[in-house]
Order: C-alpha cells, then sequence, then structure tokens
C-alpha cells in the first residue's frame, strides 16, 4: 500500500518551492492564491527570503503546508491508500486525502500559526532533544520535574522532543544526561509545542476548526494523538484540535502504518526528515522522495 507522508516546521528553506511555481501552470495558480488569502506575497520569502525571515512562526507554518501540498498536487498518479504528517504535516495530509480543501487548509494553518505564536509569548517555554534513551524514561524524568516538562515528540526509537516551561526543560535537560541520554539539547524554537503550554492556542483553533467543513477523506489519516487510522470527519476534526496540547506519536504512526500494510513511505515537502525517522523506526521499510 502506498503511504504519503508530509513534514513539519524545520523543513523549510530558501528557494523551496520555486521550481514548482516556474514550471507548473497549476502551482503558479495555487502559490498565487495563497498568496491573496495570507494578504502578503508568501512566495516572495519562500523563494528569496533569509533563514531568518522563513523561521518566523507565521511564515514558516504556511510555507511549508504550501510546498507540500502543491508538489502533491502536482504529481502524477498521486493516489494515496493511507496519508500521515508530523505536526503541521497533518493539515496536508489532510489536503491531500480529501478531508480538508486548499483554501479552508491554509487558513486554518495561518491561524494556527499565529495562535502557538501568541500562546509563546505568555509564558518562557522551549524544547529539547533527547538522545539515546527509551521512551519510559524519559517519560520517567519529566514526570520527576517540578514545573510543566512533557514529551512532545516521539519521532524514533532513541530520540525523543521534551516540552516546557523554560527552567523545567533545562531541568530535565540535566536529569536526562544523568539518567544515561547521549544528548539532551535545548531546540532553537519559540516555544513549548505539544505540551500544556500550548493551552490558550488550542482553545483559539478549537473554534476555527469546528467553523471549516470537513469531508470524508478517501484515504485513511493515521493522526499524531491516536497514531492510528481515522476516516471520521468528525474524529477527525476532534484529535487536530487536541493535537496542539498533545504528544506527537510518530514513531508509533509508522509502525501501525506498516502493521495495516504500508509498503512504499513516500515523504511530499522539503527536506528528507520523515524518511530518515521512517528508516530509524523500521530498518525495512521503502522509503522515496516526491
Amino acid at each position: 500500500m502506498k503511504a504519503y507522508v508530509f513534514p513539519g516546521q524545520g523543513a523549510q528553506f530558501t528557494g523551496m518551492g520555486k521550481d514548482l511555481y516556474e514550471n507548473s501552470a497549476l502551482a503558479k495558480e495555487l502559490f498565487e492564491k495563497a498568496n491573496e488569502i495570507l494578504g502578503f506575497r508568501i512566495t516572495d520569502i519562500m523563494f528569496e527570503g533569509t533563514a531568518e525571515e522563513l523561521k518566523e512562526t507565521k511564515v514558516t507554518q504556511p510555507a511549508v503546508f504550501l510546498h507540500s501540498v502543491i508538489l502533491a498536487k502536482t504529481l502524477e498518479d498521486f493516489k494515496p491508500e493511507m496519508v500521515a504528517g508530523h505536526s503541521l504535516g497533518e493539515f496536508s495530509a489532510l489536503v491531500a486525502n480529501g478531508t480538508l480543501s486548499f483554501e479552508d487548509g491554509l487558513k486554518l494553518v495561518s491561524q494556527r500559526a499565529l495562535a502557538m505564536q501568541k500562546a509563546c509569548e505568555i509564558t518562557p517555554s522551549t524544547m529539547a532533544a533527547v538522545l539515546g534513551l527509551a521512551d519510559n524514561v524519559v517519560e520517567e524524568v519529566c514526570a520527576s520535574i517540578d514545573g510543566v516538562v512533557v514529551a512532545a515528540n516521539y519521532n524514533c526509537p532513541g530520540q525523543l522532543v521534551i516540552s516546557g516551561e523554560t527552567s523545567a526543560v533545562e531541568k530535565a535537560c540535566e536529569a536526562m544526561k544523568a539518567a544515561g541520554a547521549k544528548r539532551a539539547l535545548i531546540l532553537p524554537v519559540g516555544g513549548a509545542f505539544h505540551s500544556p503550554m500550548m493551552e490558550p492556542a488550542r482553545e483559539e483553533l478549537a473554534a476555527a476548526i469546528e467553523a471549516t467543513n470537513f469531508s470524508t477523506p478517501i484515504c485513511p489519516v493515521y493522526q499524531n494523538v491516536t497514531a492510528s487510522a481515522v476516516s471520521d470527519a468528525n474524529e477527525i476534526k476532534k484529535n487536530l484540535i487536541i493535537q496542539l496540547t498533545a504528544p506527537v506519536k510518530w514513531t508509533q504512526s509508522v509502525q501501525q502504518m506498516i502493521a495495516d500494510g504500508a509498503t512504499l513511505f513516500t515523504e511530499v515537502g522539503p527536506g528528507k526528515v520523515l524518511t530518515g525517522l521512517i528508516n530509524k523506526i523500521n530498518k525495512e521499510a521503502a522509503v522515496a522522495n516526491a
């Protein structure tokens, strides 16, 4: 079965999508429609902007989404039998499988980015990568720390990201090293994504998601929150709202997709982060980049 996966924030690079814009009339039309919807020329930043400009959350999230979705729409023989996306990538996956329209997906991603930006400004918060510890050890260390710090991204075995209040994350990093982690390093991110610190953003996004039309998808999406196949539009909606404050179960999603018959994973969008993670989750998995 053909599985298509879509990357999240962090995969962006200057020049992303430029070749699509220049070589496909459909891509050009969709990029221009995006400029109109967003109210600024995101294409200028994607094609010519600096790394700093691309790193702004209000730019990054729509930019990665646009690159992924427009690339998917220009692929020949794009017939997904299952889809999944890492964090922000879940929105790209939902456009790819027909749950969301291109326009609605972009509007939600833009609202999500702005809501997350606002939430980041309320309390100093951050994320850190922890390498070389078992999942349960990371969870136990987080639970032992005073303050808010939780496991946020289960990326692959031995690679977790934790998220929470800056002081709690710093303390947790020291405790992780003491517990035998190879590395525990603070990431250059705007705040504590996929943690309780995103509650204000979750509430704001929930209203936007509730007001958006979700259609029955052409194939199941393996959602971050459940790591299982979901085809019911209302259930997809509910999980998408929970996603902002809940962990990204990427390892578990990939394992479940393989168990359900995935034979080839194709990453659609900027970078090759997900194909790398999939090979660490299962060395036998066949991967490709669109």
